[in-house]
């Protein structure tokens, strides 16, 4: 069995910030979570750290309008972003969580990988397919996680995997397609792997651009 390099059960909250200004110093190395706000985001937190309660969770997406930032260990932190795409919340409030998601994508830069949550019964929605190709443009590591896989039986299951997996190809970059279920722990070993590759790393072994 797997062991992870790092701790995540010894994750904690560090700050909630409105905008980039209210962050943590710019150092280090950082990996955010990114997805709608119906993708399961904070589950997949709460099990990748052990924490039923760390990353909150509800039954309103839509919920996580500020960049929760949680110390992993020294100088290595994990970022939720807020989530994106969901209707049902005033366009004001919509417009300004885009603007404090995209100036922490474009100015941050101790953000060294981006987990992109989907559902796996929707994924690659044109907002998740615009975030992977900033993601890439801006020479970032990529781990799309379809999330709620136990809603599948294991054949569509595989299916929809090979087909994401096909689909991430055209973009051309350092990214990563696996399945992960909160609920059935699928797919945590996985997911594990990819972020002790991800904060293991030095700031010059970082993939170089084509």
């Amino acid at each position: 069995m797997y062991k992870a390099k790092f701790n995540y059960q010894q994750t904690s909250f560090l700050t909630s910030a409105p905008d980039i200004t209210a962050l943590p110093p710019d150092t280090g190395i950082e990996v955010a979570f990114a997805g709608r706000s119906n993708a399961g985001k904070s589950s997949a937190l709460n099990t990748l750290t052990r924490q039923n309660g760390l990353a909150r969770t509800s039954k309103t997406p839509g919920r996580t309008q500020l960049i929760n930032t949680f110390r992993l260990a020294d100088e290595k932190r994990l970022i939720d972003l807020p989530g994106y795409g969901f209707a049902k919340v005033p366009l004001a409030v919509k417009e300004k969580w885009q603007k404090s998601l995209g100036e922490y994508l474009m100015k941050r830069q101790s953000l060294k990988g981006l987990v992109v949550l989907m559902d796996i019964r929707h994924p690659l929605k044109d907002l998740d397919q615009q975030l992977i190709h900033w993601a890439v443009e801006s020479q970032l590591s990529v781990l799309l996680l379809l999330t709620k896989a136990d809603k599948l039986s294991p054949g569509p299951r595989k299916k929809t995997l090979l087909e994401v997996r096909e689909a991430s190809l055209a973009f051309m970059g350092d990214v990563t397609v696996h399945t992960f279920s909160s609920l059935s722990k699928q797919g945590l070993t996985e997911l594990e792997q990819v972020l002790d590759d991800w904060y293991g790393r030095d700031a010059d072994d970082a993939p170089a651009a084509e």
